[in-house]
């Protein structure tokens, strides 16, 4: 999946007490300062559980001293009383992690994070799994942490089985699996560097957010393993170039129209005997898109044809491999997608709660016995599900409440009924429950709240916090409060009729003078980037440099159902590219904006959507950033592109349409490049191509390379020098606020 805002991060909020000025000095806010320790969001928790009885709550912990390091944490809710109960610089080794864990890091959307990243609860309460620095730990709530492997490998995947008989993990390419407390031992044959056992391909982690390729049955009895040959993939020669050096990887990276991994599924005992192959189809050109055992003891299996306009529910005979079809789900529409998702449950009954965009937006429906009842319905969407209370009949869910934002429901779980908001309005919501769906764990956030996490009963009532994070005069961004700008909020219309949401944000204005904009996009399929959450000071930081801060959500974004995706079927650099001209043109029609000095920056997508904007029409932005952009999609992988864009050997002219390299030597404004020298996603090459094309036509840009980097450029140090280059060549390219 393209990413967005690395080192990037929407902050838009104007507090309740931005009014009161004298009750706060006013300090600048710069870029260092922004990415700088302690975090201005406060303190940031991840990843909070439950202990099995209930009685402690765990987190990971950020560092105020160093804000991407991680501690585990365990509340005592008897006590009322924290504890540390992993220092994870203490217990560390500091050793590098392989470059297989590195890249599935990456996979996960945590490459930055040191320290814990994530643990497990043994079944009976009395230990937690910490995986740190490569290695395996087990902490118990006393304090004592026993070392279970030291190996110069990584282990990953690491998991207690859902009984706490054993520990598995993936190490060189093959699953281990041993009694807790004992030696574990290779489970699956170490064969050649093509095949992995018990991991997930690279499109599964990358795009279809499944990051394990094994998984255990209820008991504890039979595992199912995925067995992976990369071999008909082809390979990229990624050059990893660093401040001192180059490493060269081979990386097998499936480009749009080539071929993917051949993905089998095996079912074996935890000593790797009595291996049964399962019949997962004739056509093996699919993606096992999840896998999970049944209360029934039955493995299902959903597959997604390469189109991705199927999905086939499977169900796996675990004795014999043998497999039948339950249901399939099509695509809404014709020139659509299914988008995968998690907001399923196979249930005790043998029902099946399942999320589907069947009506043009995305509901929840139980399958049972053969027939569907669909229990939610409407305009908004539903984006997860939250928990299933199977004694009491109701599920909760996040839907979207008047495109801005998201809350927490309950409803029945038997029929149609009338959602319950569980959540308070004015915030984003998102939740988690226990597996019996007795307690909800809800984060918020708000225009003049930062994010908060809390503990609350089945009725949403707040029972204790995990982290109020209250904005008090000792909060982390109590400094910066007076100068806090309010965002405003409006619609404008696309070429259709669509209304379009936008944000805006101002700074302290003289009137009659006209200010510059940094227009900031993201543009492609799946993030909604106007909304009411706090998410980080450094548009605010932009502000208080004198510029007004502007987005607008396009079609294609999510959240809007089928039809607002649909426009970018077959058609990317298109429909997008025309509803962010809307959003400028709008801007020129404001008083206060210098029509002459719009800037627009966006990465990834949003990179491929500055290069899209400029050529589109040149003369219109004052300069363009461009990170990490996709140039080609025949250069991006497989199931992203081919999902939007279908086939390039079948529709070679929607590519050719789509690309940023034909039109290259159109863009005639300012640009600035800006891409990560170790990209493992958008590889370097996308910017190479489009680097070789400008120059050959003696087209004058700008750029900046980051050695070492993968696709997300941050960091304390890093990001303070990308925003202040940002700047630099905004500033030599006259985009600068009036004097």
């Amino acid at each position: 999946m393209l990413r967005f805002l690395p080192a990037f991060s929407l902050f838009f909020a104007a507090p309740a007490w931005a009014d009161d000025h004298a009750m706060t000095e006013t300090s600048d806010l710069t870029f260092e300062r922004v990415f700088a320790s302690p975090s201005l969001d406060g303190a940031s928790p991840r990843q909070a559980k439950l202990s099995p009885d209930g009685r402690y709550l765990t987190v990971l912990r950020n560092r105020d001293d160093e804000r991407e390091r991680y501690d585990l944490w365990a509340f005592d809710r008897e006590t009322s009383e924290w504890t540390m109960l992993v220092d994870s610089e203490k217990l560390g080794t500091g050793r590098e992690l392989s470059e297989d864990e590195k890249m599935q890091r990456e996979r996960a959307r945590v490459g930055n994070l040191r320290g814990i990243i994530s643990y497990q609860w043994t079944a009976d309460g009395t230990g937690i799994l910490v995986p740190l620095d490569g290695d395996l730990y087990l902490a118990s709530l006393t304090g004592d942490v026993t070392r279970l492997t030291d190996t110069e490998e990584s282990e990953l995947n690491p998991v207690i089985s859902p009984a706490g008989k054993y520990v598995s993990f993936v190490r060189d390419r093959q699953l281990w699996a041993g009694e807790v407390g004992g030696d574990a031992l290779p489970i699956t044959p170490r064969e050649d560097d093509a095949i992995r056992w018990g991991e997930a391909e690279f499109v599964a982690q990358e795009e279809m957010g499944r990051l394990t390729g094994y998984w255990w049955n209820m008991g504890d009895t039979r595992i199912a393993v995925q067995r992976t040959d990369e071999s008909p993939v082809g390979i990229v020669t990624r050059a990893a170039i660093g401040a001192t050096g180059t490493k060269v990887f081979d990386q097998r990276y499936p480009v749009a129209g080539s071929d993917n991994a051949i993905v089998e599924l095996f079912i074996m005992d935890p000593d790797g005997g009595n291996t049964v192959p399962v019949d997962l189809g004739a056509e093996r050109d699919i993606y096992l898109a999840r896998a999970d055992w049944g209360p029934d003891g039955f493995l299902y299996v959903q597959r997604q044809n390469r189109e991705q306009t199927v999905m086939d529910m499977l169900k796996i005979d675990p004795d014999t491999g043998a497999s039948e079809i339950l249901f399939t789900e099509k695509a809404a529409a014709r020139d659509y997608w299914i988008n995968i998702a998690d907001s399923y449950r196979l249930l005790d009954d043998g029902s099946i709660l399942w999320w589907s965009e069947r009506d043009g937006f995305g509901h929840l429906y139980r399958f049972d016995g053969g027939r569907w009842t669909q229990l939610t319905r409407g305009t908004s969407p539903v984006t997860q599900l939250v928990g299933v209370d199977q004694n009491a009949g109701t599920i909760y869910f996040q839907m979207v409440e008047d495109v801005l934002e998201q809350h927490i429901y309950s409803a029945s779980l038997t029929a149609p009924s009338a959602p319950v908001k569980l959540t308070e309005d004015g915030f984003m919501h998102s939740a988690t429950m226990d597996n019996q769906a007795q307690t909800l764990l809800i984060t918020r956030s708000a225009h003049d709240q930062p994010a908060q996490t809390y503990i609350a009963n089945r009725s949403g009532e707040r029972l204790a916090w995990v982290e109020e994070n209250a904005l008090d005069a000792d909060h982390p961004y109590a400094p910066y409060l007076a100068s806090h700008v309010m965002p405003e909020f409006g619609t404008v219309a696309a070429e259709d009729g669509t209304p379009l949401h936008w944000m805006m944000m101002k700074p302290d204005m003289e009137p009659g003078r006209k200010y510059p904009v940094f227009f900031y996009h993201y543009s492609g399929p799946g993030p909604q980037i106007v909304n009411r959450a706090w998410e980080g000071a450094l548009p605010q930081a932009i502000v208080d440099k004198g510029y007004i801060w502007f987005a607008i959500d396009n079609r294609g974004s999510n959240n809007r159902g089928v039809a607002f995706e649909q426009p970018l079927y077959r058609a990317m650099g298109g429909a997008e590219v025309r509803d962010q001209a809307a959003g400028t043109n709008y801007l020129k029609t404001l008083d206060f904006v210098d029509p002459e000095r719009i800037a627009i920056y966006g990465w990834s997508y949003g990179g491929y959507m500055t290069l899209k904007r400029m050529q589109a029409y040149p003369g219109t932005y004052a300069a363009g950033i461009s990170g990490a952009p996709v140039t080609k999609w025949e250069l991006y992988d497989t199931h992203y592109t081919e999902r939007f864009m279908g086939d390039p050997k079948a529709v070679p002219e929607a590519y050719d349409k789509a690309s940023a390299i034909p039109d290259a030597t159109r863009i005639t404004d300012p640009l600035l490049l800006i891409h990560g020298m170790a990209d493992d996603n958008v590889v370097f090459e996308n910017s190479s191509e489009l680097i070789s094309v400008l120059q050959e036509a003696n087209a004058p840009f700008e750029m900046m390379l980051y050695p070492g980097y993968t696709h997300r450029v941050a960091g304390e140090k890093i990001s303070p020098h990308m925003w202040n280059t940002i700047f630099s060549f905004l500033e030599r390219n006259g985009v600068t606020p009036p004097e």
